[in-house]
């Protein structure tokens, strides 16, 4: 674990844990991002001639945040900026680097798209989110099936006047 520099230290006296950084914690979680990194690891670029390439780990947490959020690449750019709770599940310390930018994040989304990996990528994670096991208890929510209105229940159709509800 690094050491947090002051770019991502809080200072804050009062502070809450908003719906983003819960859910975010959650699938920071619930997310199988190794089997995902393995996925794309033969289609990613290694390092070599010209500039290093982000960590592939970041780049599919961006790319999920995106979706997650529906956010561009300009949008995705200046989310991570602008919010905590993102930088920290994306795993960025601005004191120590800056934020991919909006080309950065449009090739990886190309890469991904050129590959044909978007959807087997969304697949994976619906499926581990599927397991009963993977799932935290406080975020398995059981769909409740819709209630079917008795015949014969009484409803009121005009001011003052009650029908039974049968037409007749």
């Amino acid at each position: 674990m690094r050491q947090l520099t002051l770019a991502s230290a809080s200072f804050d006296k009062h502070s809450k844990q908003t719906r983003r950084a819960k859910f975010l914690a959650e699938m920071d979680q619930v997310v199988p991002w190794r089997e995902l990194c393995a996925v794309v690891e033969p289609f990613y670029p290694r390092a070599g001639n010209g500039r290093p390439p982000i960590g592939l780990e970041r780049m599919l947490r961006l790319h999920f945040l995106q979706h997650w959020f529906n956010l561009s690449d300009p949008a995705a750019e200046e989310a991570l900026y602008d919010s905590l709770s993102m930088r920290r599940f994306v795993g960025i310390d601005l004191g120590r680097e800056p934020v991919p930018d909006e080309t950065t994040i449009l090739n990886f989304r190309h890469l991904l798209e050129r590959h044909d990996l978007g959807k087997p990528l969304f697949d994976r994670v619906n499926e581990h989110r599927a397991a009963p096991s993977s799932m935290p208890r406080s975020s398995r929510h059981r769909v409740r099936p819709r209630m079917k209105p008795r015949h014969g229940t009484r409803r009121c159709t005009r001011r003052g006047r009650v029908s039974s509800g049968i037409s007749g």
